[in-house]
């Protein structure tokens, strides 16, 4: 038995899987739910080939590790987790409801975690008895890059934020303060810039995915390019976040980028987890990468 209270994950997506992983090897029983079955298996099969891969950074391999897989009985998931995160895809309605729920599901001090990478969970609190134990914590894209932003949702107590500060940093990852409240938090509004100028560029026919990564990681020394890590993330939650953000700020956000991703996934192109988006991948989830490519990652 873990000394450690488990962490419950809602949803086993992209994300979710991740996160499970960088708690599970630090120690921490993990409890993934997701009501598709074919997620909970996909994520499984993930999760198995990073810990025999050495993919993480924790100190537990697979066998000494805690994950189980849940498709019901959400109550039962989240039933004395100190932590519950909600890792589901970026549609506010779908977050409310969610977070809602868990408000009236968890125990009374349980921290509720929205993994949200452009709604601040001040937005999602129509259903809360609780506030004070809601919060952002944005994960990037861990065991790969562990950076986390953590955000209060206007309400939230400060001994929480405190405390996740120091529990996130104990399970391998590396802890931002976003110290008020902002659309993207720090990290996505740089990246918003570089991703949404990317997909101009092929958009507007100057250039090819391949050739702005190359430049990228010619000039910046980084292991991945913008359509790379677009096609890890998924071009349907690039989609969503871009939406929301010409929601929020209006004329300002060029269309372009949002009709070449629209393109993109009617193809059925959503990238990694699809098999195809900007670049290919082989059965097992590797990207094929061009000659030109190849060579900048030599």
């Amino acid at each position: 038995m873990s000394p450690y209270p488990a962490v419950a994950i809602i949803g086993a997506g992209v994300l979710g899987r991740r996160i499970a992983i960088m708690y599970a090897s630090h120690g921490t029983p993990i409890r993934i739910y997701d009501t598709a079955q074919a997620s909970l298996d996909s994520a499984k099969n993930f999760v198995t080939s990073a810990f025999r891969n050495g993919t993480f950074s924790g100190q537990l391999g697979e066998q000494q590790a805690q994950i189980t897989y849940h498709a019901d009985d959400l109550k039962a998931v989240v039933s004395g987790a100190w932590m519950v995160i909600e890792a589901l895809p970026e549609k506010l309605p779908l977050k409310i409801d969610v977070i809602g729920k868990l408000d009236a599901l968890t125990d009374a001090e349980t921290v509720i975690a929205s993994n949200s990478s452009s709604f601040p969970t001040r937005l999602m609190l129509q259903h809360v008895s609780r506030p004070q134990r809601v919060l952002n914590t944005h994960y990037y894209m861990p065991p790969d890059r562990n950076g986390v932003e953590i955000m209060s949702c206007g309400q939230t107590d400060s001994a929480i934020i405190d405390k996740l500060m120091e529990e996130t940093k104990r399970h391998g990852f590396v802890p931002f303060l976003v110290k008020k409240e902002s659309l993207g938090f720090i990290f996505n509004r740089l990246w918003a810039a570089v991703k949404r100028e990317s997909l101009a560029i092929v958009e507007e026919g100057v250039g090819d995915p391949e050739a702005v990564d190359s430049l990228f990681q010619s000039w910046f020394r980084s292991e991945l390019g913008p359509f790379m890590s677009m096609d890890d993330v998924g071009l349907d939650t690039v989609l969503n976040i871009e939406e929301h953000y010409a929601e929020e700020l209006g004329p300002s956000i060029p269309e372009g980028p949002r009709k070449l991703c629209r393109q993109m996934i009617a193809q059925g192109k959503l990238g990694r987890k699809s098999g195809k988006g900007f670049y290919d991948y082989t059965e097992q989830g590797e990207r094929i990468l061009p000659e030109s490519l190849k060579r900048v990652n030599k």
